[in-house]
């Protein structure tokens, strides 16, 4: 059962937003050196090390039944294995701040994805709005190359907007899986993953040249925060407060990925990435006020 969010889960959400936030900043910079299939392997192997001793402390439980152990390794493709490849690989073409605004996108997918596989947070009207603004601020980014037939460079924001739909997907199952801990269960899943990409990688990729010390710094912080620190923040809060919450929260990537990508790398914030951007914190907007209201009506209904 999920439980009604206190400060701290929203403090956490927050934090849980800008270490994400962050990791576009961190791709960009490691993703040349070491190329999109090592940097992912790095990093999520890094992120498996960081868990595992209080995995081991605390005992390793192993998902029951091959339902259990069917969706755990799903999981793991959709939550770490895909997304993380195809965000690294279109940040080879893209700036990290347009990375993290298609990322934005995720909270407004959600809406869709629960209205067709919950019974208690449908979408209406208010939500509907929501997603209509959070989609035009994907167009804005993605419009001017899609009409001018830059294939490239639409390929890439593809992809990272693919990789925004793989995280929805993988948070809607992540509660079916049972009995496991939250902590314990991102070290499983990172463990999992760690496994498949040294194999596939190991064996297609040939290893990089030693990357310089801002990609090792860039790589080490991916594994630390983002991946190990923040994937149990991610299943912690959604175990617990629900993943409608989460996702509504999730709006606030794009705007530490933005202003971090122009603070410390000086991209530009272009007019189309600013309105972009102006959108989609209006239907985080919206999309609360449309949360709100059906609660009170649901309220109103009962009483």
């Amino acid at each position: 059962m999920i439980r009604k969010p206190t400060p701290l889960d929203v403090f956490l959400l927050v934090l849980l937003a800008a270490i994400w936030g962050s990791a576009f900043l961190a791709i960009k910079v490691a993703v040349v050196d070491l190329g999109p299939a090592w940097l992912v392997t790095i990093r999520v192997l890094l992120g498996f090390l960081v868990l595992l001793p209080w995995a081991l402390w605390r005992g390793v439980l192993w998902p029951k039944g091959g339902r259990q152990w069917a969706l755990t390794v799903v999981i793991a493709l959709l939550n770490v294995i895909v997304p993380f490849y195809l965000i690294s690989w279109a940040e080879l073409t893209i700036d990290a701040g347009v990375a993290a605004l298609l990322m934005g996108t995720g909270p407004f997918l959600a809406l869709i994805g629960s209205h067709f596989t919950t019974v208690d947070d449908r979408l209406n009207v208010w939500k509907l709005v929501a997603v209509v603004f959070g989609f035009a601020g994907v167009l804005t980014v993605i419009g001017v190359d899609a009409v001018q037939g830059l294939g490239a460079n639409l390929l890439a924001q593809g992809a990272a907007l693919a990789g925004s739909v793989c995280y929805v997907a993988s948070g809607i199952l992540i509660r079916k899986v049972e009995g496991i801990p939250p902590m314990r269960f991102a070290t499983l899943i990172l463990g999992i993953s760690s496994l498949a990409l040294l194999v596939v990688t190991g064996a297609t990729v040939p290893l990089p040249a030693l990357p310089g010390p801002e990609s090792i710094f860039a790589v080490i912080w991916l594994g630390l925060l983002p991946t190990g620190s923040g994937y149990f923040l991610r299943y912690y809060l959604i175990r617990n407060v629900g993943y409608s919450f989460f996702a509504l929260g999730l709006n606030l990537i794009p705007v530490f990925g933005v202003g971090l990508a122009a603070l410390i790398l000086g991209e530009p914030i272009s007019a189309a990435v600013a309105i972009a951007l102006a959108l989609v914190v209006t239907g985080l907007a919206l999309a609360r006020y449309g949360a709100a209201s059906a609660k009170s009506d649901k309220t109103e209904a009962v009483a």
